[in-house]
């Protein structure tokens, strides 16, 4: 069934191969992002300028969508800001502390942890009224998350929400996942001085195939899971393809290292 999609970081990179995939699947695209020049004409795609670094950004970016197209099925959270905007060789030689003061900690959290709050709290009541609805966020590993800063943080705090929001919207028709692509891809978010093979990098396009299963009828029940892109296999059918592909939202097994509720407390 044809639904609405906002998609977020629309016009390049991932955000634009999940466009084409939701527009390929038969669905409406709000696409939004800082600079809507890149992406394509076509009839069910509507861009909308947006700043998702400020609150009135987000809320500005959802009230588009929705004059445009009356509601919004599915928020796909791909926006982000990594550490190639802070130098060009920041992603094999990292950030040193000295280097992250308050305002580029604040800026980071803003797009790549408040924002998808921000918005799912706009289009939260449409999916609630609905009784069906698709949450999307894009993440990252966990290997970044324990070595990069301050976009590993971020991005950990997004995969925590994302657990969070999956188990509190359990049973209300609307799920909640994490997709990621599994590794560096040749997009403009890495810059062209990371020292790293683009060649080797993986393609946005692998993004593709599992984002329009999970906007689609046929995953529904399917929450609180982590999708590696590039191990889904599209000669699988969907189920198969995701649970080959995928884990549980976080690291849940860690969480056996708490004492506090030992002997029933």
């Amino acid at each position: 069934m044809p639904r609405t999609i906002l998609i977020t970081g629309a016009a390049g990179g991932i955000g634009l191969a999940m466009v084409d995939a939701a527009l390929a699947a038969g669905h409406a695209v709000a696409a939004l992002d800082r600079d809507i020049a890149t992406l394509p004409a076509h009839p069910r795609l509507h861009p909308i300028l947006a700043d998702l670094a400020t609150e009135q950004g987000c809320r500005d970016g959802v009230a588009a969508a929705v004059a445009h197209f009356g509601r919004v099925d599915a928020l796909v959270n791909n926006a982000g800001i990594g550490v190639s905007s802070l130098r060009p060789d920041a992603e094999t030689r990292l950030p040193a502390i000295e280097e992250l003061d308050a305002a580029t900690w604040d800026r980071f959290f803003a797009i790549n942890v408040r924002a998808p709050m921000l918005l799912l709290r706009e289009t939260l009541p449409m999916m609630r009224a609905a009784g069906w609805g698709r949450v999307v966020n894009n993440t990252t590993s966990f290997r970044t998350m324990l070595r990069v800063l301050p976009y590993g943080a971020t991005k950990a705090a997004l995969e925590s929400a994302s657990a969070v929001w999956a188990a509190e919207l359990a049973s209300s028709g609307i799920t909640v996942n994490v997709l990621i692509p599994g590794g560096p891809t040749d997009t403009p978010f890495i810059g062209a001085e990371s020292g790293w093979s683009r060649e080797a990098m993986l393609r946005p396009a692998i993004m593709g195939a599992p984002l329009a299963w999970l906007l689609s009828d046929a995953a529904d029940g399917f929450t609180g899971q982590r999708i590696i892109a590039a191990r889904w296999d599209g000669a699988l059918p969907g189920h198969q393809a995701a649970a080959q592909a995928g884990r549980a939202i976080g690291w849940p097994e860690l969480g056996t290292d708490a004492v506090w509720l030992q002997g029933g407390r």
